[in-house]
């Protein structure tokens, strides 16, 4: 099974190659072959929305810290829950407006106007309460016009900054979801038409995927290009970043589409089966829609939106306190190899990374450096004679897996996750891909230092299929049941997992 994922991704890349030349203009609007990482709409939002809050609180304050504090400290204590409910005021008319949409973003001339509204509408408020409340003396004037005015500027300054990074994030495709869609003919040319005609839609097509040969399926569908087969779709996914495969098959094809989404959930996207594709109507509960168009959920996307920015925030504050605090450490066991054997500290190795790319994964070494093994073709085993003195101890305490937090730090590996695994690691003298069969969906997150198999028993050698069963196991249980709370349960047993050495060589 491995091998034939390797010869599908050669023959893949050469008829996505062929593809990309013959992209249609309405392609043009995004790079096809970036592969910079979807900005969530949802996080973006409210990134703003805190940014700004933030900015209205800190430039009233800056005001009232050089103006009226000079005057009187104790007065100046009336000025922060004025600024509190004055910055959450603003804030929400911005959002009765229609100001935290990916379109306003990207139109500074769409947004200024309302932009300066809300905030006279917001500060209105203000003078009205301040009125009413009878605290016009308690309140300084110059203040409140200072404050109008120096914070309407800011706000329109970082609109305009938001505005730029906006406009090149669209460029880009970041802030659009990609999409392709699997199954030809009518159905999908009609499915193509209604998800055009919905303009606010943030899905992007970037092509149609069929198996049929092309004298059923023409080169163009409703103006898309027909990039192959499935084996294309799956290294076209390798080769640009797709968050979405959307199937256009009757709900009659039973047996294919279970193929299918066996096949297609080894990518890290949102499958879909587009309900337009079949006259059978289920309540409007049952569907998802993108835009209008109904859309039945097979396979969901895992790390989403706010999900994947916990994690990533997480695995960089710990990795790099991780770091700090084990440098004492990680200076002793460099030192160690060092003394024992000729030959550099640290030892890089090829590995599939997240979404089968390959990566490259620092350990310590702990062979002799004549005699290690990049592509993991044999397994450590006891008393391997490979391993030198240092490496069998750094080997059992997982001590020669410590560098990997300087690839959590350059975005390749997270703190938690599946382990990766060589290129030619293999169980019973067959490649773990050909062993199991859902073995490249662990890969649809990033891998881990450590991970659910490992605190369980599931770590070091996997000579037999069982091991590697049972690690893939754990691993898609890892993936759909993430919380950050369970990231942090297995880097608390993690330490306790180590002090058992079984299966460690």
């Amino acid at each position: 099974m491995a091998q034939s994922h390797e010869l599908d991704l050669q023959t893949g890349s050469a008829a996505l190659q062929a593809s990309i030349a013959l992209q249609v203009p309405r392609l043009a609007d995004f790079r096809i072959t970036e592969k910079s990482s979807l900005v969530s709409p949802v996080v973006l939002q409210a990134v703003v929305q805190v940014v700004e809050t933030l900015l209205i609180i800190v430039v009233g304050l800056v005001i009232a810290k050089a103006y009226v504090e000079a005057g009187d400290v104790e007065a100046s204590l009336l000025y922060w829950p004025v600024l509190l409910a004055t910055s959450l005021s603003a804030v929400a008319m911005f959002q009765m407006l229609g100001l935290y949409t990916t379109r306003a973003f990207a139109s500074i001339r769409w947004t200024v106007p309302g932009l300066l509204l809300g905030w006279t509408i917001a500060i209105g408020l203000l003078v009205v309460t301040v009125f009413f409340l009878k605290a016009g003396p308690d309140i300084s004037r110059v203040w409140l016009a200072l404050w109008f005015a120096v914070g309407g500027v800011a706000l329109v300054t970082g609109r305009v900054i938001l505005t730029l990074m906006t406009r090149e994030w669209i460029n880009r495709g970041r802030l659009n979801r990609r999409a392709v869609i699997y199954g030809g003919g009518t159905a999908c040319e009609d499915l193509i038409a209604r998800l055009e005609a919905d303009v606010e839609s943030d899905i992007r097509i970037c092509g149609v995927f069929d198996d049929r040969g092309s004298s059923r399926v023409s080169s163009q569908i409703a103006g898309y290009p027909n990039l192959g087969r499935l084996s294309d779709l799956l290294a076209f996914g390798r080769k640009t970043r797709v968050d979405m495969v959307i199937l256009s098959l009757p709900l009659t094809a039973e047996r294919r589409l279970i193929q299918l989404q066996q096949q297609i959930r080894v990518m890290p996207v949102d499958i879909r089966l587009a309900a337009t594709a079949s006259r059978l109507r289920f309540c409007k509960r049952s569907y998802s829609f993108i835009g209008s168009v109904p859309m039945i959920d097979l396979h969901d996307k895992p790390l989403t939106d706010w999900a994947g920015a916990t994690k990533w925030l997480f695995d960089k504050l710990i990795g790099g306190i991780a770091i700090f605090l084990l440098a004492p450490v990680l200076a002793a066991v460099a030192t160690a190899i060092k003394l024992d054997s000729r030959g550099p500290v640290l030892f890089r190795q090829k590995r599939y990374g997240f979404n089968n790319e390959l990566i490259e994964v620092y350990k310590f070494r702990s062979m002799y450096h004549e005699a290690t093994d990049a592509t993991a073709s044999k397994l450590v085993t006891r008393d391997d004679k490979r391993v030198t003195r240092v490496g069998r101890f750094i080997r059992k305490t997982s001590l020669d897996e410590l560098p990997q937090l300087l690839n959590v730090l350059n975005g390749t590996l997270s703190l938690v996750g599946p382990r990766p695994h060589a290129l030619q690691a293999k169980a019973d003298d067959r490649l773990y891909g050909d062993v199991v069969a859902d073995y490249f969906a662990r890969h649809r997150v990033k891998p881990g230092i450590t991970g659910w198999a490992q605190i369980n028993g599931w770590r070091g050698e996997t000579d037999t299929a069982d091991k590697i069963q049972k690690r893939v196991e754990h691993d898609l249980y890892y993936i759909e049941n993430w919380s950050l709370l369970f990231d942090m349960y297995i880097l608390a047993r993690t330490p306790f997992a180590l002090l058992s050495f079984k299966n460690a060589y």
